[in-house]
């Protein structure tokens, strides 16, 4: 031990590798520590529970028999230690390739954990105490805390805070579309006074010259975040008409408008910026008093993540150590949130704490309700349609426009298929550059229809990929059309690509050559 504290007053990782060495060094001695051992294994009971090794998660799926099996990972050179949400009747039943309802049939309950992950300690602090306050007014009194070992911290509510069942449904069932609903909810709920409290803290003044501060236009009727568009009226150098073109401020490049009557260059003769609500179908030509403009820290709350719910998504186990820090995953109470400093999560000097509260039962079912609630009533997400491969600015684009071989794959793969036809959809919508969430939320929707749904893993892989490698979607007379059986008589003979199909359709139903972007 000694030998590790001197290490620890020395030794200043400057790089990744030598905070890996120093974690590799510190581990042996800190997880040998029978109080640790049994904090890890006493709140990882029933946990799907995976070691981190320098060069990765280890198998999964794997879990705790005894404390003792921490200090035999650490010997194998495990640094941390990382569990489940969901808790399990065994976790080593679980298989990759179990359906959702094979899922809940060994799934007894999960607890609601929120991840607050931001560049800088102090924001963290501030979405921490506004998350603790909305629950705590939701009569959630038992909040499990802790420090997540680098600038966040993580918040949980126990599974037996929730009502057995709701709605005719058994909660234990709904992971993690109810605790997805609850993270929604309170993140709506925190978001202004985070916003308003971040800009205190940081100095608006001293926010804008770092260019992190943003102007949004919202919608007073919808609370909507409204859309900036530009009016452009053009003419005609050589026969004088006119023609007025509407699209988003957020095109690039100026490209040559031609006359459509006698294809000479047209001149801009006026340009009007405004803002458009397409949830309330208005803009702020018409009804200028509608719309308000609001100073955020975009960059600064968007790195703030709340949202930690996915199936099998694994956190920092309290008391694993972080490598990128050296320092624990400790827990800490409500009262110490504004002056806790890190220092405080040094693996030599921490003494053990519960993160785990005990929960009195029924306590969140109030929380849970109005989630569900404005769950029901929030309107969806607008779908942003931006392009610059595919010049889509302003043309509405709705599935029913998609080629019959592209729906057919949407009502799932009922057969093998699966991974070409999740190749197929991707490059098709990322050619036609959808909004990531957009693309995340179909082909979730997409894989639960399969017979056999394919792995969380394997889509978010996929879908990373896609997005930063867009390709055009295979021309239709490649083999994967015949191979799959997706051809409809007669789809592939007027156009060679689904693209141009999809975009042949959105042309064919504009109207008057107006054309509208679709929410």
């Amino acid at each position: 031990m000694e030998r590790i504290k001197l290490l620890n007053s020395q030794f200043t990782p400057e790089n990744k590798d030598e905070k890996i060495a120093r974690s590799k060094l510190l581990a042996p001695s800190y997880y040998a520590r029978k109080d640790v051992q049994e904090a890890i294994y006493n709140f990882c009971k029933n946990r799907e529970t995976v070691p981190r090794y320098t060069e990765g998660f280890g198998k999964r799926p794997d879990m705790l028999d005894y404390p003792s099996d921490i200090l035999l990972h650490v010997k194998k050179g495990a640094t941390s230690f990382h569990c489940s949400e969901e808790i399990w009747q065994d976790p080593m039943e679980i298989k990759t390739d179990m359906t959702p309802e094979q899922y809940n049939e060994i799934k007894t309950g999960w607890d609601f954990l929120i991840d607050i992950d931001s560049k800088y300690l102090d924001y963290s602090k501030i979405a921490a105490k506004l998350i603790i306050q909305a629950l705590e007014h939701h009569k959630v009194k038992n909040i499990g805390i802790k420090f997540s070992g680098s600038k966040g911290f993580h918040l949980i509510v126990p599974w037996q805070a929730f009502p057995k069942e709701l709605n005719n449904q058994q909660t234990k069932d709904m992971f993690p579309e109810w605790p997805r609903a609850i993270a929604g909810y309170i993140d709506e709920l925190i978001h202004d006074k985070m916003t308003e409290q971040i800009l205190q803290l940081s100095g608006t003044a001293n926010l804008e010259e770092q260019g992190k501060t943003t102007f949004e236009v919202i919608c007073k009727n919808c609370n909507e975040k409204s859309i900036p568009q530009k009016s452009t009226l053009y003419k005609c150098s050589n026969c004088k008409s006119e023609m007025q073109k509407i699209q988003t401020t957020e095109r690039k490049g100026n490209k040559t408008i031609r006359c459509p009557s006698c294809n000479f260059d047209m001149d801009k003769i006026k340009e009007e910026e405004f803002y458009t609500c397409n949830n309330c179908q208005t803009n702020s030509r018409k009804i200028p008093e509608q719309f308000e403009k609001k100073q955020t820290a975009k960059e600064l709350i968007d790195s703030v993540d709340l949202v930690l719910v996915a199936p099998r998504h694994l956190f920092r186990a309290p008391y694993s150590l972080h490598e990128k820090t050296c320092l624990a995953s400790i827990p800490i109470n409500k009262n110490e949130i504004e002056t806790f400093n890190p220092k405080q999560a040094d693996p030599l000097k921490l003494e053990i704490k519960n993160f785990y509260p005990q929960a009195e039962p029924d306590e969140a079912r109030e929380l849970l309700i109005q989630a569900l609630d404005w769950a029901k009533k929030e309107p969806p997400k607008q779908k942003k349609f931006t392009g610059e491969s595919i010049d889509l600015k302003g043309l509405t684009i709705s599935e029913d426009m998609f080629p019959p071989s592209i729906q057919k794959i949407l009502k799932g793969i009922k057969q093998d298929g699966r991974k070409r036809c999740l190749a197929l959809l991707l490059s098709f919508y990322s050619a036609l550059e959808f909004p990531q969430e957009y693309i995340e939320e179909k082909i979730e929707k997409w894989n639960k229809k399969n017979y056999n749904p394919l792995k969380q893993g394997y889509i978010k892989s996929q879908i990373d990929w896609h997005l930063k490698n867009k390709r055009m979607p295979p021309n239709y007379d490649k083999p994967i059309y015949r191979e799959l059986a997706l051809l409809a008589p007669g789809e592939g003979t007027k156009v060679k690509n689904p693209i141009n199909h999809t975009i042949r359709e959105a042309l064919r139903k504009s109207r008057g050559g107006k054309w509208k972007k679709e929410s």
